[in-house]
């Protein structure tokens, strides 16, 4: 599966994501590095089908109203550091990969990982 990490969330998300054999890219190795644009993020993951993993509520408006991004991660967890972060998402990251198989648009929070229709 790809996945398009943004800019506010850690890099060593899209290692962890690459080491369980995933597609994965954060803004950081985008040629506008963490400059990209919200409209640059949803073209590149239309056009490579990448799941944008983000903490941006802007992304949940445009993915409502205009189904951009591809399919759409939204961390919300509010503060945690990136430690937390990642030992958060590490033992999800099968069963998000397997979300996204059949649906297009997940919540992280602390406590669990919710599934949006």
């Amino acid at each position: 599966m790809n996945f398009l990490i943004d800019a506010q969330l850690p890099r060593r998300l899209a290692h962890l994501l690459t080491t369980a054999g995933h597609d994965a890219v954060h803004t950081l190795d985008l040629p506008n590095a963490n400059r990209t644009t919200d409209t640059e993020l949803n073209d590149l993951s239309l056009r490579e089908e990448r799941v944008v993993i983000t903490k941006d509520g802007d992304f949940v408006d445009s993915f409502l109203l205009s189904k951009e991004p591809y399919k759409l991660l939204l961390i919300s967890t509010s503060n945690i550091s990136n430690k937390d972060l990642e030992s958060l998402f590490a033992p999800l990251t099968a069963t998000i990969v397997s979300t996204f198989q059949t649906h297009d648009y997940a919540e992280l929070t602390r406590t669990a990982l919710i599934v949006h229709a």
